[in-house]
């Protein structure tokens, strides 16, 4: 199996390859756009700033790839974000997956929301085998609200999309990479997909 993971300007990008490694699978690290179209699955992780990586994924033609992939693709944290239609950080008119918008928490003196949360409202292929409750690692300042593409919601301050799901596109507000057993399960659950 090929598993391509997007290489662009964001953090965490090892994290994610290592991950795999440990669960046996040598992903690739690229932003080939034909190497990324063949891949068996993608992955599209980042921690970083949603207008400055727009801008990269615009350089590299990958912003009109990524809407356009069949195989499943699944974004975390910052790519999940950029699968929104805009993020209200840095004003950004990101990839248009999913009809939504991202808006920041309020207030300022709790922000970021870091840390471990519990997830709940689970459902689809990605949370097979988990429980209600189960807990994931977050780090973010901005958020997707509840919606019909919610495969999983947490609360911190308010109910928020901890994962949205449409078509072929998975996307995770938190890192399975970073969560531990569940983490691994989510992961595993992706690949078998």
């Amino acid at each position: 199996m090929k598993i391509a993971i997007i290489k662009y300007n964001a953090g965490n990008i090892q994290s994610v390859a290592f991950a795999l490694e440990r669960l046996g699978i040598k992903p690739v690290v690229t932003d080939n756009r034909e190497i990324i179209q063949k891949a068996d699955k993608v992955i599209f992780p980042g921690v970083g700033e949603a207008s400055s990586t727009m801008d990269y994924l615009r350089q590299s033609k990958l912003n009109t790839l990524i809407p356009i992939l069949k195989q499943p693709v699944l974004g975390i944290c910052l790519g999940m974000q950029l699968m929104c239609n805009y993020s209200m950080e840095g004003n950004t008119r990101c990839l248009g997956i999913f009809d939504e918008k991202v808006e920041k928490f309020p207030p300022k003196n709790k922000v970021p929301h870091m840390g471990w949360n519990t997830i709940n409202n689970l459902n689809g292929p990605l949370f097979k085998g988990l429980p209600k409750n189960s807990y994931v690692y977050f780090v973010h300042s901005y958020f997707v609200n509840t919606s019909l593409y919610s495969i999983a919601e947490c609360n911190y301050i308010q109910p928020f999309s901890a994962a949205l799901q449409k078509n072929n596109f998975f996307a995770t507000q938190f890192h399975p990479e970073r969560s531990g057993k569940t983490g691994e399960i989510i992961l595993k659950n992706f690949i078998t997909l």
